[in-house]
């Protein structure tokens, strides 16, 4: 079942069970722009355990704030849960006293009151979706129409219920290329230094929607402008005013190199080479060595290697998964490797092209990178050409050789096997060694080159 096939049934249930229900929030929004909902929430009058009466085998995720999660029943019992629907009892929060959640909730009986306690106008409309009425109680279509993010109520009180919320509106704004309302955007500058009441978990998500979803530059034009950037990515923020040579970066600082990339970011784009791009020069602030000569230019001596360090520290902070922390760290730690590709060993470059999404991350950071400073794609150009002509078996050949092999020519076990094993790799990666055969013959005449020198 379709999700708003799903999210209709759970209304039309309710509705014969004598309650209310609606759509609300971004569903709605996206549907009245004419997009597809990514998924649906539907607001009711029905308590938590009436929703879990009526939907056997719902998922309780917070039913003491009147969130129950119901799942597509035509799915077989050993099937995940996909095509969730959350179902939402009218409320009002009660009071927020750590920025982040309520303290509690009061159930209310009319969706007028629980939409007033909704984020943003565009995000507080209400559909019918049996009439197709839509009700706004908050002035949302106008803020649709006028392309604009404006708190409900008083954004004072809006943010300090859920300072998330001061993220949220950058998100929105960038991705649909509005501005946001004066009064609100002027709250979250006032209160941007207190983002870290959020949990990390939280601000990373939200700062991954903003770089995945379209639109990241002015996502983080607004950020910075917000000063929310200096708050959550204070290795970003450094990047401001930081001098590049123009013979290899014409276009300005690093900060301004950083946003062209962005600017190039689809909607849809993987989130390791979303974060890659932001980061992969975010070791250039803390090298930066001016011209120290005439004729000298300015440096950045061991970049590299100091955006290693600092990403990992990120991503430790932001609590990202191991997989994607590894991956953002390797984008990082072999983006300047393409300016040697042309001169690599056929075996280096193959081991080079063997990295893990290196077409779709690593060298899309490469093409990335060059549109944005010089625009010399020769380096993508000639990787492009490899990878077309040489057949995906010989870039990731099997092993010819093992350890039960070399342990079979008389060589013991420990370090030497690793370096054996390599070199016979690196033979094999530049077309010295075509079969097994071969290869035994190869490490033969090491281990033999090997037991001389001892001799």
């Amino acid at each position: 079942m379709k999700p708003r096939e799903l999210a209709e049934r759970i209304c039309t249930v309710l509705r014969e069970a004598g309650h209310q229900a609606y759509f609300v929030g971004g569903c709605v929004r996206d549907l009245l722009l004419g997009h597809e909902p990514a998924d649906y929430d539907v607001t009711t009058d029905a308590t938590p355990d009436r929703v879990q009466e009526l939907f056997p085998g719902s998922i309780d995720v917070g039913a003491k704030f009147g969130v129950i999660l119901v799942p597509d029943p035509a799915r077989s019992a050993n099937e995940e849960p996909l095509g969730l629907v959350e179902v939402a009892t009218y409320r009002s929060d009660l009071s927020y006293s750590d920025g982040r959640r309520p303290d509690g909730v009061a159930f209310a009986r009319t969706p007028q009151e629980d939409v007033h306690r909704r984020d943003y106008t565009i995000n507080g409309l209400l559909l019918d979706p049996h009439s197709r009425e839509v009700l706004d109680y908050v002035g949302g279509r106008a803020d649709l129409a006028a392309e604009v993010v404006r708190a409900i109520g008083d954004p004072e009180r809006r943010f300090a219920e859920d300072k998330l919320r001061m993220l949220r509106a950058v998100r929105l704004a960038s991705r649909f290329g509005y501005r946001i309302e004066p009064r609100t955007f002027a709250s979250i500058q006032a209160h941007a230094a207190q983002i870290h009441a959020v949990s990390a978990e939280r601000v990373r998500d939200e700062l991954t929607r903003i770089l995945t979803e379209g639109g990241a530059r002015r996502g983080f034009e607004l950020l910075d402008e917000a000063g929310l950037l200096a708050a959550v990515l204070p290795e970003i923020a450094r990047m401001k005013g930081v001098a590049q040579p123009p013979k290899f970066h014409p276009e300005g600082d690093v900060w301004t190199h950083t946003l062209l990339m962005l600017e190039k970011l689809p909607a849809g784009v993987s989130r390791t080479l979303a974060w890659g791009v932001l980061l992969h020069d975010v070791g250039k602030p803390p090298t930066f060595t001016p011209p120290r000569a005439p004729g000298d230019r300015i440096r950045f001596d061991g970049h590299v290697d100091v955006g290693v360090a600092l990403a990992e520290k990120l991503c430790e902070r932001l609590r990202f998964s191991g997989d994607d922390a590894r991956q953002v760290a390797a984008l990082i730690a072999n983006h300047m490797r393409f300016m040697d590709v042309e001169q690599m060993r056929t075996a280096t470059l193959k081991r080079f092209a063997r990295l893990p999404r290196f077409h779709e991350e690593h060298l899309e950071l490469h093409r990335l990178d060059c549109l944005s400073s010089h625009q010399q794609l020769d380096s993508y150009d000639f990787v492009r050409r490899f990878l077309a002509e040489t057949p995906p078996e010989k870039v990731r050949p099997p092993r010819l050789v093992t350890g039960d092999d070399l342990l079979a020519l008389g060589v013991p076990a420990g370090p030497r096997f690793r370096e054996l094993l390599d070199a016979v790799e690196e033979a094999q990666l530049e077309g010295r060694i075509l079969s097994r055969q071969g290869a035994l013959e190869f490490l033969r005449q090491l281990a033999l080159e090997k037991k001389q020198v001892d001799s």
